[in-house]
C-alpha cells in the first residue's frame, strides 16, 4: 500500500519538512514526544479531519519550500551541534530569566490568581531538570554520538546499547512535555487577554516561545538524532543494522 500522509507518523512528516511543524503547533498535535502517531490517529484524537489537515501541511510545503532548521541533511555530529548550540544555549539563557518573570507575577498576582504561583512552581521544577538533562547529553550522550559518527568504538560504557541512555533521556522529554502541557493549561493556552500587567504579557509571551522551541528541540532528539544513532551503532557494531 502506498504511504499517504495520513498514514505516516507526525515525526516523520516533519523531518521531512520542518515548516509542518507549524501546523502541528497551531492545531495543538505533539511532534515531538508524539512523534511516532500516524497522522490519521492523531487527528481523530483531536477531532479533525486528517484530509483537510494533509491539505494544510502542502500549503506549507508550497509556501515555505525549506527553512533554517532543516535538520534532515545534517550528519549526528552536525545535530548534535546543532541542538547545543541553537536549544541548549536559548534554554541556558532563557530559563533563569523565565523563572524571574513568574516568581514576579506569582508575587503580584498571586494571591487573586493562584494558578500563577502553580506556573511559577512548575517552571522552576522544568528549568532544574532541563538543567540537569542538558549535562546529562552533553558531557555522556552525545559524546558517544560523535564518537559513533566518526567511526570510532566509543569509550566503554557499562549500560549496554546506546539505546538505553537514550530512553532514559526519551522519558525525560516526556516529563517536560507534561510540565509545558500543564503551564499551557494554567495560563489557559498563554491567552494574552487574561495578562494582569505588563510583565504578565512578558511572561505569557516567553511561556509560548518556550513550548515552541522545546517542541523543535525534543522532535529533532526523539526522531532524528536518536533514532539515526541506534541504527549506526547496530550497523557498525553488531551488523544487525542496514
Amino acid at each position: 500500500m502506498t504511504a499517504t500522509p495520513q498514514t505516516r507518523t507526525i515525526g516523520e512528516l516533519v523531518v521531512e519538512s520542518p515548516g509542518r511543524a507549524r501546523v502541528f503547533e497551531a492545531l495543538g498535535i505533539d511532534y515531538c514526544c508524539g512523534g511516532k502517531t500516524p497522522l490519521e490517529l492523531a487527528c481523530r484524537e483531536r477531532g479533525l479531519d486528517p484530509e483537510q489537515v494533509a491539505e494544510q501541511l502542502a500549503k506549507v510545503d508550497e509556501e515555505t519550500p525549506c527553512t533554517i532548521d532543516d535538520c534532515a541533511g545534517m550528519s549526528l555530529t552536525e545535530l548534535a551541534d546543532h541542538v547545543e548550540a541553537r536549544h541548549h544555549a536559548y534554554l541556558r539563557e532563557e530559563l533563569p530569566r523565565l523563572e524571574r518573570l513568574a516568581d514576579k507575577v506569582a508575587k503580584a498576582h498571586g494571591p487573586s490568581d493562584p494558578r500563577l504561583v502553580r506556573v511559577a512552581e512548575v517552571l522552576a521544577s522544568f528549568s532544574n531538570e532541563m538543567q540537569h538533562h542538558m549535562t546529562k547529553e552533553e558531557r555522556m550522550l552525545f559524546p558517544i554520538i560523535r564518537a559513533l559518527d566518526a567511526g570510532d568504538r566509543p569509550p566503554t560504557y557499562s549500560f549496554g546499547s546506546i539505546a538505553n541512555p537514550i530512553r532514559i533521556m526519551e522519558s525525560e522529554h516526556d516529563r517536560s512535555g507534561d510540565a509545558l502541557a500543564q503551564m499551557r493549561e494554567l495560563t489557559d493556552g498563554f491567552a494574552r487577554s487574561s495578562a494582569l500587567c505588563n510583565t504578565h504579557l512578558a511572561l505569557l509571551d516567553a511561556l509560548e516561545t518556550l513550548e515552541r522551541d522545546t517542541h523543535q528541540h525534543v522532535h529533532k532528539e526523539n526522531n532524528m538524532l536518536f533514532p539515526r544513532a541506534i541504527e549506526l551503532e547496530a550497523a557498525r557494531f553488531t551488523g544487525r543494522g542496514a
